[in-house]
């Protein structure tokens, strides 16, 4: 009898840990929720295709690159590549390449790039904004303003595997 409340008792004690352990597990899944639906995916209001130009695309790339949560340390520049005309819609293809130069080495031993398209419609009606779409060097994934958040870890880690090959290969 004495072991049957002994075992009771251990196994309501494990039930109570186990509860307590679960509603923690929950609240804190809730308020991680919470905080990950308040965060804003930032984006900015694109030209309408009636109105957009090269200079425009470039000054629009550079407007949303600043919305990107970077170090200050990383500098870039944008490059107009090519203009694509395809079948139902004009593109014009843009790279933005970024490094970290420094006083020591002006000059980086890597850049990393990140390559735009403005897709211009032929049939949607010409008030329409323009489509956007990025790639980021060494990844197919294609991101969309407003849906995606960059990340800048993504422009250290192609830096880092391009610093790694230049380092194993012997001259």
């Amino acid at each position: 009898m004495e072991v049957d409340i002994a075992l009771n008792k251990q196994a309501s004690t494990i039930i109570d840990i186990a509860l307590e352990n679960a509603q923690n597990y929950l609240l804190d899944l809730n308020e991680h929720q919470t905080e990950s639906c308040s965060y804003e995916m930032k984006n900015i209001e694109w030209s309408t295709c009636k109105d957009f130009t090269i200079e425009l695309g470039q000054k629009q790339i550079e407007e949303y690159i600043s919305t990107w949560e970077c170090h200050r340390s990383w500098l870039h520049c944008i490059d107009f590549l090519q203009e694509k005309e395809l079948e139902f819609s004009r593109q014009y293809h843009y790279r933005v390449r970024w490094s970290i130069p420094t006083r020591r080495k002006p000059i980086p031993r890597a850049t990393a790039c990140v390559y735009f398209i403005i897709e211009i419609s032929k049939v949607k009606p010409p008030s329409f904004p323009v489509e956007v779409y990025y790639l980021v060097e060494s990844n197919q994934l294609i991101h969309r303003p407003g849906q995606t958040s960059f990340r800048e870890k993504w422009l250290k880690d192609i830096i880092q595997s391009k610093i790694l090959l230049q380092e194993s290969v012997n001259f």
